[in-house]
């Protein structure tokens, strides 16, 4: 017979106790279920293992499942990973709870474990969901809704092993304003006018029939369940306007009021660059307002062409609009630079027509009209003593010299023009 002495129990003992109480942190168990479920419905109760040191062999361990009252249907396992389906036939909260043990160390301790809640009930099991219809699309907005805009409310059966697969439904709906309808689809249409909050109500009715397991005939068998949803009604965003001037200068504050018809709070996103752009996600100024006004600064460091580009939503709509801003250098203004370039063109204007108005009088300056005489030298003496006629066919000649100079440049030129005649008598 073999005795083992004082220090070779101790030795071994130390590296049983090694092996069997491992290191925390090498080991995740995670462990999930897909409840809740109805009474006789199955239940998947899925469990993964994992290692953070990869070098320790995967095929070395094994799940140990608690799962009582519940009754197990199937069970499975490979490598990390291990599954149980259960059911049960009364209500109630069940834990389900596992652990991993090494394969082949039977004095070996748990490396993890972890424990799952599966709820269980005797009602039909599904949830209520709003969606709003915005150009022939869905748009889910979770509870909250805008006026005026065709709501779809939908019942979601939750049923993970098909145990109402042969059943017939009928829904009774109660919108909370006092109108009740009853359909056989799992959705209805409705469209809300008035702000406010409604509370809307749903009765599921299942009726399906089975074999019983005492008669062993078909029995009619029924199932109810009761839900109700909270449908926030809002105002939905109808218009922006931003007040504000449209130019401003290098280094100045330039201030804009965002005026928002819709229903706050309103999530406000708002950004300046040098072109118009859609606003997508959260790369921009983003504030949330209980008002319907907002202000906001900006200061210019570069002269140039801006846009601002504002987006607002409420839950149930978004709207979009833009604001273009002229940004003109420090010193230079634009009334002054309008001013001048009327005050240039009235210059121009006005030496064109002062050019026009002098070459005219010029041209009338050079006229002269000469009073050429060719009457015979016998009627020189008439002409000369007729000093009123004169001023009748020369007027500018008669009012700008004397009559006696008047005299002489008409004698002069008489005497130039007209030759000797010599008269002869027969």
């Amino acid at each position: 017979m073999l005795r083992l002495s004082g220090p070779i129990l101790l030795v071994l003992g130390v590296a049983v106790l090694g092996r069997a109480v491992p290191a925390a942190e090498e080991y995740d168990l995670e462990i999930t279920n897909n409840g809740p479920i109805t009474t006789g419905a199955q239940a998947t109760v899925h469990a993964t293992l994992r290692i953070k040191n990869n070098s320790l062999a995967s095929n070395l361990y094994h799940f140990n499942w608690i799962y009582a009252p519940l009754i197990l249907i199937e069970k499975s396992e490979r490598q990390l990973n291990s599954m149980i389906n259960v059911t049960g036939e009364f209500p109630g909260t069940f834990p389900v709870s596992v652990w991993v043990t090494h394969r082949n160390c039977w004095l070996c301790r748990p490396v993890a474990r972890n424990v799952t809640v599966l709820q269980i009930t005797e009602f039909i099991t599904g949830n209520l969901t709003i969606a709003q219809i915005e150009d022939s699309r869905f748009i889910r907005h979770g509870s909250s809704s805008s006026t005026g805009a065709v709501t779809r409310i939908s019942f979601c059966l939750h049923d993970p092993s098909d145990y109402f697969k042969s059943a017939r439904f009928v829904y009774n709906w109660d919108f909370g304003d006092g109108v009740y309808q009853i359909t056989k689809e799992p959705f209805v249409y409705c469209n809300y006018s008035t702000m406010g909050n409604r509370t809307v109500h749903l009765k599921v009715i299942a009726e399906w029939e089975q074999i019983g397991s005492i008669i062993h005939e078909k029995e009619t068998m029924q199932k109810t369940g009761d839900f109700t949803t909270s449908l926030e009604l809002l105002d939905a965003v109808k218009g922006i306007n931003v007040v504000g001037s449209r130019e401003t200068h290098v280094m100045e504050n330039l201030s804009l009021s965002l005026h928002i018809n819709g229903t706050p709070p309103l999530s406000l996103c708002w950004l300046i660059k040098s072109e118009c752009i859609p606003l997508e996600g959260e790369k921009c100024h983003l504030v949330v307002i209980n008002g319907s006004c907002y202000n906001l600064s900006h200061t210019f460091s570069d002269a140039g062409q801006y846009c601002l580009s504002v987006r607002v939503e409420n839950g149930v709509t978004m709207l979009q609009t833009y604001h273009e801003i002229k940004v003109w250098p420090t010193g230079l203004q634009p009334a002054f630079f309008v001013l001048l370039c009327v005050a240039l063109v009235s210059v121009m204007v006005g030496l064109v027509l002062y050019t026009t108005f002098r070459s005219n009088t010029q041209q009338k300056d050079l006229v002269e009209v000469a009073d050429f005489d060719f009457s015979p030298l016998s009627d020189k003496n008439l002409s000369s003593h007729s000093e009123p006629g004169c001023c009748q066919i020369c007027c500018r000649s008669c009012f700008l010299q004397s009559p006696q100079e008047t005299a002489r440049e008409s004698h002069e030129l008489l005497l130039s023009f007209y030759k000797p005649v010599k008269m002869y008598t027969v």
